[in-house]
């Protein structure tokens, strides 16, 4: 199995918290196999992981809010490709979801859902990843 070409992958873990106080994370699908997953993708080689990790929350859930120095941690999967599967390492920053934008870039190609931390680690597939979400809410 080949290794990520294009380097790391960054991760928004958007965090609010509802009317009542409770904790809650927003969950998007994937394009493809519409899987819940946190807005994700390829770190710019000039661009620090945090911000990168901004912008994949704006483009893909036009979430805006600050991001975390400090990664909450990293988890692997594999991503299917033309060429065939890659193993990628994603490191997950926790995003404070302060606005909702009226329109983004995949707006209508992605569907959004806010979660207790629960609910989000019982609905992604991927067990690292679930295991990232259980323990910042702990």
């Amino acid at each position: 199995m080949a290794k990520c070409q294009y380097g790391l992958q960054v991760a928004a873990l958007p965090v609010a918290t509802d009317a009542r106080g409770e904790l809650r994370f927003l969950l998007i699908t994937s394009r493809r196999t519409r899987s819940w997953i946190i807005p994700k993708g390829w770190k710019p080689r000039k661009m620090k992981a945090r911000k990168a990790a901004a912008r994949e929350a704006r483009e893909e859930a036009g979430i805006v809010g600050p991001t975390a120095k400090q990664p909450l941690g990293t988890f692997h999967y594999q991503k299917k490709t033309p060429a065939g599967r890659l193993l990628c390492k994603v490191k997950v920053f926790a995003m404070s979801a302060e606005q909702q934008l009226p329109e983004w870039k995949e707006k209508g190609q992605r569907s959004l859902r806010w979660c207790s931390p629960s609910v989000a680690a019982e609905l992604v597939r991927d067990v690292g990843l679930a295991k990232i979400l259980r323990s910042f809410a702990a």
